[in-house]
């Protein structure tokens, strides 16, 4: 594993991607709407990616809440930087014997496999 990457779901995250920039800095990249992406029929303008890199060592990844809120205290996921499909998976499987899987490991139109 390279590293755990924080993911943090937030409700109007153009906005609050925008206000940590002003606050800690750094360059917004790599935004993507979910305006024409099935899936997300009926949030059309949210962001369902959205990066602020503060430095080169400090990357925060940010997306609007789709569907129901989260629960309280429940908006901050860790994603592993991990270094190949064979670790993805592996570290997949530990998980899913003792933890609840919302969606299975699959490849994504983003170009990576995920899993919730």
């Amino acid at each position: 594993m390279k590293k755990l990457v924080p993911h943090i779901r937030i409700e109007n995250c153009k906005e609050e991607v925008e206000y940590y920039q002003q606050v800690f800095g750094g360059e917004i990249k790599n935004t993507q709407l979910a305006d024409g992406i099935d899936m997300f029929k009926g949030h059309e303008g949210k962001y369902i990616h959205a990066e602020l890199h503060i430095n080169e060592d400090c990357i925060i990844y940010l997306a609007d809440v789709f569907g129901d809120k989260f629960p309280k205290d429940s908006n901050i996921l860790l994603g592993p930087d991990l270094e190949s499909e064979e670790e993805i998976t592996a570290i997949y499987n530990k998980l899913a014997e003792e933890g609840k899987v919302k969606m299975e490991l699959q490849d994504t139109f983003w170009g990576a496999k995920h899993v919730l």
